[in-house]
């Protein structure tokens, strides 16, 4: 009589651990309350028990659709999403039965990069309590993926999808938060925000290891990081835990924030950012749109690290389908790494995506750029582009422009005159001026913006080895 029921209890065991091996799951930025991209073929995926069929089932169109569970206990099906709107239900059933609450269709954006990005309420930006009273706004939802490093691409994060509401805004990212307002009160969609974000991390760890591993001048660059105990600095550990994990998610674009930690490997991060770009891109498996915020000036040494990093962002906006939003207007100090206000900066990504992605018109959303340097005697004319107004001019007079002679790295202060979108500069120590810079250094910040209020980008004409700041 022992024997038979010894069998039976280990049967019981063993069925009770399949059926739980066996229980339909979903990873958690599939649960309810969140946002789904509008007019898309979306992924739906997680885990059951292998050959069980599952079945997917939405409010918007009655409609159920099916798949097979792979010997790897996965399955994964797309479906169709309509235009914006919501709530929505989505009933996922096989074995047992998930019903998604509160789904809405919308707009999604991942907001990543390091601690300006990252940066909060609780870290002292300046403006978000401002906004405390009136944040309540169930069309506006975040996923806040916490710091998670890994040796291995992940399938999951734990977290889940909240609405925006005086609460939640303390400690999600303040830039992705008044980026995603302003969408919201523009576009008048729901709009979801994945927030992947750590501070001091450079960005050879939020790209797959292989990309930079692979490429002999990137994997030498990242041997020269340093690296501490608070962030990781190796190829792909931020990727594979805080990127991997949502790739299946579909997106409409990206926004990032991130350069400090790569200012020593300047001369690489050209190539590494629109590298990173390419991998999120081929992973998505679409060229969706990414927008980044140039660093701000800074007190990094007498070594002008950060006016290097700043022009190599400059040159990667050549790639498709981005876009650099400018800051030097926004420091407090140049000694503080952070600079406080984070809305116009979050608003700034928005009229991009305005402007560019969702094609609304009538924005002022590029700064002004350099486009041509023409010798005139004893000065040089300066041609923008993106100053269709004219300048304006914070102070008395315009400051942050530098001349140089042909061949010489003596830098002197010079004087400029503003004629429409054009600005003539000159020196009276220096009789045949040559090369130009505006804003050049690690803390040089010049004060000329569009009339629209855009600061002019950083710029110089020169190529010299930089290893100076120039002369005041």
């Amino acid at each position: 009589m022992k024997k038979p029921l010894i069998v039976l209890l280990i049967s019981m065991v063993t069925l009770s651990s399949m059926d739980l091996r066996a229980q339909l799951r979903l990873p958690a930025i599939l649960s309810s309350g969140m946002v789904l991209q509008q007019n898309d073929s979306v992924a739906l995926w997680g885990w059951a028990g292998p050959g069980e069929k599952v079945y997917v089932t939405t409010s918007w169109n009655k409609k159920t659709d099916s798949a097979i569970v792979s010997n790897l206990a996965t399955w994964k099906l797309k479906l169709k999403t309509p235009a914006a709107g919501g709530p929505y239900t989505i009933d996922i059933s096989s074995r047992n039965t998930i019903s998604l609450q509160d789904v809405m269709i919308g707009e999604v954006w991942i907001c990543s990069g390091q601690s300006n990005m990252e940066w909060n309420y609780h870290n002292g930006t300046s403006d978000i309590a401002a906004d405390f009273a009136s944040a309540k706004n169930p069309n506006i939802r975040f996923f806040h993926i916490p710091r998670t490093g890994a040796d291995y691409p992940q399938d999951d994060v734990k977290t889940a999808w909240t609405h925006c509401d005086s609460n939640t805004i303390k400690t999600f990212s303040s830039v992705g938060y008044f980026f995603g307002k302003k969408l919201q009160q523009d576009l008048n969609v729901p709009i979801g925000l994945i927030n992947a974000s750590w501070g001091g991390t450079p960005a050879e760890t939020w790209t797959p290891e292989q990309i930079v591993h692979e490429n002999a001048a990137l994997k030498a660059a990242a041997s020269k990081l340093n690296t501490f105990p608070w962030w990781p600095s190796a190829a792909g550990k931020a990727y594979n835990g805080m990127i991997s994990p949502v790739t299946d998610f579909s997106i409409a674009g990206a926004i990032w924030y991130q350069g400090e930690s790569n200012t020593t490997t300047y001369d690489t991060y050209q190539q590494l950012f629109t590298s990173m770009i390419d991998a999120w891109r081929a992973v998505w498996k679409r060229e969706f749109p990414f927008y980044y915020v140039q660093i701000a000036p800074y007190k990094y040494g007498t070594t002008n690290i950060g006016a290097l990093l700043q022009e190599a962002q400059t040159r990667s906006m050549s790639h498709p389908k981005t876009g650099m939003v400018v800051i030097t207007d926004l420091v407090d100090s140049v000694t503080n790494i952070h600079p406080s206000r984070k809305k116009p900066v979050g608003e700034r990504l928005a009229n991009w995506a305005l402007a560019e992605t969702y094609g609304k018109t009538g924005l002022s959303y590029m700064s002004p750029a350099l486009t041509a340097s023409v010798l005139q005697k004893d000065k040089v004319l300066l041609r923008f582009a993106n100053a269709m107004n004219g300048f304006t001019v914070n102070g008395q007079a315009a400051e942050g422009f530098f001349v140089s002679a042909a061949g010489q790295e003596k830098w002197y202060p010079a004087k400029a005159k503003i004629l429409n979108n054009t600005i003539t500069v000159w020196s009276p120590e220096l009789k045949n001026p040559y090369y130009v810079r505006y804003g050049f250094g690690n803390t040089l910040i010049g004060n000329v913006s569009s009339k629209e209020g855009l600061p002019i980008i950083p710029f110089r004409t020169d190529q010299f080895a930089v290893e100076q700041v120039p002369v005041k």
